[in-house]
């Protein structure tokens, strides 16, 4: 009973530093129309929530050091990554239609809240709990997931940056190293990393307390769905949709999962949409095949 009442106690607690963090950068955005530190509110929460949960709970059990720095990790690398870019790069494409509305803009830095939340919910509650298991299978898988997913991110993230700023590229596609075998393998990377910070949580886990499952379910409904893979498809299918080679890498190469091109290209359609996450969606409707 005693650590079912800490948990909700630093579930409340983190829901209330979310809320007021992330709206601290609102106001800023809102009302200097400065989105360069979106992202970085982001990734910077989830790095506050972390370090505050395990000072608060001061019992330093293995996963939870592990865990927590894993999170550090993470939010330092792809924070100061992503803030570095974006002051490189100028303002966020995405925020253009809504910069200007108040209400749409409100609704975005909503969502973003209740990312950071579910996102922080596996670290919240093992940092929360009294109880500390000995290492078990599922610690280890999710550590492996978790290294392989920060790897992954890391390089995709680096590649693609020097390959856009190489006069080489010349308004191309990324098609350089991982991007060989994956459209969006920094999503990949992303997703894998979290459901491996999950997997590494379950031994913690006891009733209720596997509902904060729905952290990387929502990362990845986010992903797939909403905000990460189809604006990127759509942008590039308006962007490339004469060109050729386009049609052809876009066929050839996976969505998500890092696949080799002479693989994936000879797959049936039905296979990548039910195991691969070709959606529909990914392609629009006036998209001219000239892959052929």
């Amino acid at each position: 009973m005693e650590s079912i009442i800490h948990s909700h106690s630093f579930l409340a607690l983190t829901a209330l530093i979310t809320v007021g963090y992330q709206l601290v950068f609102f106001t800023i955005t809102a009302l200097f129309r400065f989105d360069k530190v979106t992202d970085f509110a982001g990734c910077s929460n989830i790095v506050v929530l972390g370090i505050l949960t395990l000072t608060l709970k001061a019992s330093w059990h293995l996963r939870q050091a592990a865990l927590t720095s894993f999170v550090v990790v993470w939010g330092f690398r792809l924070g100061i990554f992503l803030l570095m870019r974006i002051l490189q790069w100028g303002e966020d494409r995405r925020f253009d239609k809504i910069r200007n509305n108040l209400g749409k803009l409100a609704f975005s830095w909503t969502f973003q809240a209740a990312w950071v939340w579910t996102a922080s919910l596996p670290l919240t509650i093992v940092n929360a709990s009294d109880r500390n298991p000995p290492v078990q299978a599922p610690d280890i898988i999710g550590c492996i997931m978790w290294l392989i997913g920060i790897i992954i991110e890391a390089i995709a993230d680096q590649q693609k940056l020097m390959f856009k700023n190489s006069p080489a590229s010349n308004e191309q596609w990324c098609n350089v190293g991982v991007w060989k075998y994956s459209r969006h393998p920094n999503y990949f990377g992303e997703i894998l990393l979290w459901w491996g910070v999950f997997a590494a949580s379950t031994p913690v886990l006891n009733g209720a307390e596997w509902l904060v499952v729905i952290g990387p379910v929502f990362l990845t409904l986010l992903m797939l769905f909403i905000s990460g893979v189809p604006l990127l498809e759509k942008s590039a299918d308006k962007r490339y949709n004469g060109v050729t080679e386009y049609h052809v890498y876009k066929s050839t190469t996976s969505p998500l999962i890092p696949l080799p091109p002479a693989i994936y290209g000879r797959l049936p359609a039905w296979f990548k949409a039910a195991f691969l996450f070709e959606f529909p969606l990914y392609t629009q409707k006036n998209l001219k095949d000239r892959s052929s």
